[in-house]
């Protein structure tokens, strides 16, 4: 079962695609997002959640106070079910609905093609995406980052880790979490 873990959806239930996706567990979702939260960097936060999934770390983050919350998902039944979270999120922080996106297509093709900016971006991709797709999509990723924007990262903990200097990202943190391991990132500082 997924759920919110806290803020004002908290223990609300998520709908999790029956197939192709790894939802992160609540204990690494609750670390994460202790972590984040000392951080101040959710609440207000312009969220982008790759690779989406259920949606459960950018619905998190805006049942925390996020601002916005931009969803990309590939599968179509899997964004049609992170549709259905929004919905049922939505109406539990009495919020327009609007507030969520769901980008149905590759990642990729979204970070070519969007002029936004965002504070806080979970990229929890497929454990079999090669290294370099994992670094073009953090490369065309950099520039839709605000000046203290923080990327976090999830892969299996085996994944080789995320070649941040190519993207023009600096490591924060990293931290494993039984098989899985996050890499916090920010913006490199230029100069």
């Amino acid at each position: 079962m997924t759920r919110i873990i806290a803020g004002a959806a908290r223990g609300l239930r998520l709908d999790v695609p029956s197939a192709g996706t790894r939802p992160t567990s609540d204990r690494v979702r609750e670390s994460l997002f202790g972590s984040l939260e000392s951080m101040d960097v959710v609440d207000g936060a312009r969220v982008l959640d790759l690779y989406a999934g259920s949606g459960a770390l950018g619905l998190e983050a805006w049942s925390r106070g996020a601002a916005s919350v931009d969803l990309v998902e590939k599968s179509r039944p899997a964004a049609a079910i992170v549709r259905r979270n929004i919905a049922t999120v939505a109406k539990a922080l009495g919020a327009r609905p609007a507030a969520a996106r769901v980008h149905e297509g590759a990642v990729h093709g979204f970070l070519q093609r969007s002029a936004g900016t965002f504070d806080l971006v979970f990229t929890d991709p497929p454990y079999d995406l090669d290294d370099a797709a994992m670094t073009a999509d953090l490369t065309a990723l950099a520039p839709l980052l605000s000046a203290d924007a923080i990327v976090v990262i999830e892969r299996a903990k085996r994944s080789t880790p995320p070649d941040l200097d190519a993207a023009g990202l600096s490591l924060v943190r990293e931290k494993t979490y039984g098989d899985t391991r996050v890499w916090w990132a920010e913006p490199a500082q230029v100069g």
